[in-house]
């Protein structure tokens, strides 16, 4: 299928496209998104019960495959090309075989095409669980109690990824049929690099919205931060340990030197102010060490340790001025604090990412805030988060605007992760509404 099969080129927005929706019909949708909601429910626990880390991903998306064959969408599946990707100015870096890395994307295409087109994107990798023991049930038994639902991957964003086909499945059980192209995509590498979205948008995957259910607490992001992965390596001199003072210990040495990044972390905080909608945030500028090694032998002083680091941006830095300014501190660090002479070389290791703004007032804007409103009688809200987003690839590099909103959910990324399921089911609503006044929609035929 080429570019143009995906992206739909040609006329469109007729029909009922933008078209508010009547009371009766939002009722009918709703109705159908509760009614199904006990397997969509199912649905998650199934694909938290796959552990998709990255690179093992293939389960899930088999998964993923089979829930969009069965509505009916043609399917593509293929795998991630790091020498295609890596020409592209917005990939991240990559330090791990993609043979087994791929993306699935259904598209529903209308017997005629007369709305908006829309792409609900998800991804299906999730981060490492840790240890076990640290978990009060396991991360993968998707146990739900008290309202929510428990799981690696349970927020960040299974829920997500279920929302957005069920919110579809309510759409036709409602007894209508959207009149826009729609691409459901479900992408690996969110967590590390971004290079699945960005793999989708390259293999010719646009339209004139994007909606990504990330868990955002019920509201709409703003602004986010863009991310750059990097990996230090600091070199010392080794000895026997009773000669220690004679030797050089490298992992003292990187300790050393992230306390000099941090000093670049506090100067890029302090200019908060001169960022707009960054200003009121604590602390929008992070610097995360992610992971350390170092050293060869418990008795022998360590000649070289290297530390895994995570260092945000913001919107309007680019990913390069960024790199730039943290390889010109590294660059500056030439003794520790007794003179000891250090070598710090960087090397990028994943995210190598632009953050972005949501600019106010875009149609697709409008037509979730009355998602919104009818699906939790209450007004969308909009907040900027210091996390990245894999919305910047649609924003910067297709110029689409693009809605991350999604569910409440707790310990992301940390241990007892979980969403919770009344929060999972009006967003399913108001994504199945957001559908059905963006892309329009008409009775069904029957038997259709």
């Amino acid at each position: 299928m080429d570019s143009d099969e995906r992206s739909g080129a040609g006329p469109a927005g007729g029909g009922t496209a933008g078209a508010t929706l009547s009371e009766e019909t939002r009722s009918r949708i709703l109705r159908a998104v509760d009614a199904r909601f006990d397997d969509e429910v199912r649905f998650i626990q199934e694909l938290v019960r796959h552990p998709s880390r990255r690179t093992a991903e293939r389960s899930a998306q088999d998964l993923m495959e089979r829930a969009m064959a069965e509505r009916g969408l043609e399917i593509d599946r293929w795998a991630l090309d790091p020498v295609e990707l890596f020409a592209h100015p917005g990939a991240g870096f990559v330090e791990v075989p993609y043979d087994d890395v791929e993306n699935v994307v259904g598209t529903y295409r209308p017997v005629t095409e007369s709305g908006r087109s829309l792409i609900l994107n998800g991804h299906i990798d999730v981060v490492p669980e840790g240890p076990e023991d640290q978990w009060s049930r396991s991360p993968w038994d998707a146990e739900v109690r008290d309202g929510w639902l428990y799981g690696r991957g349970s927020g960040d964003m299974k829920a997500g990824l279920a929302a957005n086909l069920f919110a579809l499945d309510a759409i036709r059980e409602a007894g209508f049929a959207p009149c826009g192209r729609i691409h459901v995509e479900s992408v690996a590498e969110e967590e590390c690099t971004g290079n699945g979205s960005l793999s989708a948008l390259m293999r010719g995957y646009t339209a004139e919205a994007v909606v990504i259910p990330e868990p955002e607490e019920d509201m709409l992001v703003r602004a986010n931060v863009g991310v750059i992965w990097f990996r230090v390596r600091v070199t010392g001199r080794p000895t026997h340990v009773r000669e220690m003072a004679t030797g050089f210990n490298a992992i003292d040495a990187a300790y050393f030197v992230v306390g000099e990044l941090r000093a670049l972390e506090d100067r890029w905080n302090a200019e908060k102010a001169q960022h707009r909608h960054f200003e009121d945030l604590d602390h929008p500028i992070n610097l995360n060490v992610g992971m350390i090694r170092g050293g060869d032998w418990g008795s022998s002083v360590p000649a070289w340790c290297e530390v895994d680091l995570r260092c945000a941006l913001y919107p309007g830095t680019s990913a390069d001025a960024g790199w730039a300014a943290i390889t010109e501190a590294l660059a500056a660090i030439t003794a520790d604090a007794n003179g000891n002479p250090i070598t710090a070389a960087a090397t990028r290791t994943g995210f190598y990412a632009e953050g972005y703004v949501l600019e106010e007032g875009s149609d697709a804007e409008a037509v979730l805030e009355r998602a919104h409103r009818a699906a939790f009688g209450a007004e969308l809200e909009s907040f900027t988060t210091p996390g990245y987003l894999d919305g910047r690839v649609f924003v910067q590099y297709a110029d689409i605007p693009t809605l991350v909103y999604g569910p409440i959910s707790r310990a992301i990324h940390g241990n007892d992760e979980c969403v919770d399921l009344e929060s999972v089911r009006r967003i399913t609503g108001s994504i199945a509404l957001f559908i059905a006044e963006w892309c329009g929609i008409e009775e069904r035929a029957e038997g259709a």
